[in-house]
């Protein structure tokens, strides 16, 4: 019979088929692509990693909590001038803010997917259609946003 002992359990659980992104690689996804592309990526990405169902909800949360975030700010310093350089740099930093709260939620099953010695996967396809995507859907609920007022 086996030892319990020294059966590695790292990987225990966890569906090997689908790699992991890195978890520095979403923060250019969400510079680029806003709030809503950098959420999709984290919550897919938790799922590669396995992470719980509590702090994929968290993720989301954290997502929903950035969207409000920059529609608040966008409210905040939209003018009769349209959309400034401050009001731009403002709504990226809210999205960079966000996905490292995400990246934190992400980061001990990250850890042990580093363990098990395996390869991340490539994040460039994903990455560019949810910048697109985000960004575009992220614009039209700001131009919502600018009719509503």
């Amino acid at each position: 019979m086996p030892d319990e002992l020294l059966r590695p359990t790292v990987g225990a659980g966890v569906d090997m088929s689908a790699r992991p992104w890195r978890l520095m690689s979403q923060t250019y996804v969400a510079f680029f692509g806003g709030v809503l592309a950098s959420t999709a990526v984290a919550y897919l990405n938790a799922g590669r990693l396995g992470v719980d169902a509590a702090k994929r909800r968290l993720i989301l949360l954290t997502g929903l909590a950035g969207l409000l975030a920059v529609i608040g700010v966008f409210v905040l310093l939209y003018g009769d001038s349209g959309v400034t350089s401050g009001l731009r740099v403002s709504i990226r930093i809210v999205a960079v803010l966000c996905c490292l709260a995400q990246l934190r939620l992400q980061r001990p099953m990250d850890r042990a997917f580093q363990l098990r010695g395996k390869d991340y996967g490539s994040l460039w396809g994903m990455g560019i259609a949810a910048t697109i995507g985000g960004a575009v859907a992220e614009a039209l609920i700001l131009l919502l946003v600018t009719v509503v007022l």
